[in-house]
């Protein structure tokens, strides 16, 4: 019985190629999503063996999809694809239980192979993130630790969208004044005071692209 994917990236050609480039591999595309929240929803209906998600989609990032999927307490484990190698957003994968970590410059037989890993519970990372992991440990670096919770940096990435707070209010299904206190939480707990910064900050921390 062929492996179960699903992939979630906010570009059709993108899922077209994935999509054709599994297939051919012998795995069994059960369904595709636009944005995280997309793929989590998806992830409980389908229940599949893998999903593959971009880091930087629309309303939810890749990284904290998978770490809610991962929450479901389904057998269901993440790929995250990326063109960030930052050791902060490496150490957040790992730390959440993501267990496979791929540039999307890799080639197409690591992706297929990745999958392969993290079914059977092995660690798959891209050359290129495996030297961050190591020149992390050998240099007795800490990893910066994240101070927004998961929600926290939800809010702030559709801040750094453009969203406004009726808008964050609809996508989370809360009222615009719990909106507005995430919102006012999060200036807090970063000192950062004004929509500009909070931008900043987001692509720094690979939430948005630039």
């Amino acid at each position: 019985m062929p492996l179960r994917i699903l992939l979630a990236d906010d570009h059709m050609i993108v899922r077209q190629g994935l999509r054709a480039l599994l297939e051919r591999a012998g795995f069994e595309v059960v369904g595709e999503a636009t944005d995280g929240q997309e793929a989590v929803a998806l992830a409980e209906k389908l229940k599949p063996d893998v999903a593959v998600l971009d880091l930087i989609m629309p309303t939810l990032n890749g990284l904290d999809a998978g770490r809610q999927i991962l929450q479901m307490g389904r057998s269901t484990a993440i790929v995250l694809l990326t063109m960030q190698t930052d050791e902060h957003n490496v150490a957040r994968a790992l730390r959440a239980g993501i267990r496979a970590y791929l540039l999307k410059t890799t080639a197409a037989e690591d992706l297929v192979r990745a999958i392969r890993e993290v079914v059977r519970g092995q660690v798959f990372l891209s050359d290129a993130v495996s030297r961050v992991v190591v020149d992390g440990y050998l240099s007795g670096a800490q990893a910066p630790i994240d101070p927004l919770a998961p929600r926290e940096r939800q809010v702030l990435q559709l801040v750094a969208e453009g969203k406004t707070s009726k808008e964050v209010a609809e996508i989370l299904g809360v009222s615009v004044k719990t909106a507005e206190s995430y919102r006012s939480n999060i200036m807090e707990k970063l000192d950062i005071h004004e929509t500009a910064g909070l931008v900043r900050y987001a692509i720094r921390r690979g939430l948005v692209l630039p």
